[in-house]
């Protein structure tokens, strides 16, 4: 152990900010995480590599360059309360813990909240709150929330996540619009008044429908 930072990592950090990620304390928040922790053994060899990469229950962990700029667009400081709908692998919820008071982090499927607990707790993240459920129902027991992200696509952000959102809060949802997706900020303002803003065009996983239940 040399304690010198992984070039690899700095490699991706460059590179992420060459394609447009300027907050430094994102950047700072991607190079803490050690996505390699996140990503299936036998994909080690990709870990720091800006691509998306199959996880366990046909999920998939985000490019970095995706996690940066959701992460980006949400405003995040450290006093921000933070609900994640889709926990997948954890890498996500890791990289907003690194910026926010807490993240609640709901997911669907059983075996992933068990390896991204486990995750948690070997980076000494216990500012993380992860939940088997139904992630388009919120967690209503938790609201209202600063902030508010999801980590797949749906046909429009879902009013009952809008309504667990703060007066002044943001949710970032990529947002499905034939033939394409397109990452959404949706600003609440004091009086409940919702503002959309289209920032990017994006690919994710489609959110599974809510009869689909816990997997």
């Amino acid at each position: 152990m040399t304690g010198l930072p992984d070039t690899r990592m700095i490699q991706l950090v460059m590179a992420l900010r060459s394609a447009g990620i300027s907050d430094n304390a994102v950047l700072a928040a991607i190079e803490r995480t050690p996505r390699e922790h996140f990503v299936p053994a036998d994909l080690l060899d990709q870990a720091f590599e800006n691509t998306p990469l199959p996880i366990d229950c046909g999920q998939i962990i985000s490019q970095p360059l995706l996690a940066a700029a959701m992460t980006q667009a949400l405003e995040l400081h450290d006093r921000c309360k933070v609900l994640e709908i889709g926990t997948g692998s954890g890498y996500q919820a890791a990289v907003l813990a690194r910026l926010s008071r807490r993240v609640y982090t709901v997911e669907r499927h059983r075996t992933l909240v068990r390896k991204a607990q486990i995750l948690f707790e070997k980076l000494r993240l216990c500012n993380i709150v992860p939940r088997i459920g139904d992630g388009l129902a919120g967690w209503p027991e938790q609201a209202p929330f600063d902030r508010i992200v999801m980590t797949a696509a749906v046909g429009e952000c879902p009013v009952a996540l809008l309504d667990q959102l703060k007066p002044g809060g943001l949710c970032v949802a990529p947002v499905r619009k034939d033939p394409i997706q397109v990452l959404t900020c949706y600003a609440k303002s004091g009086n409940g008044a919702i503002v959309r803003r289209i920032l990017s065009d994006v690919h994710f996983a489609p959110l599974p429908p809510a009869e689909t239940g816990v997997l």
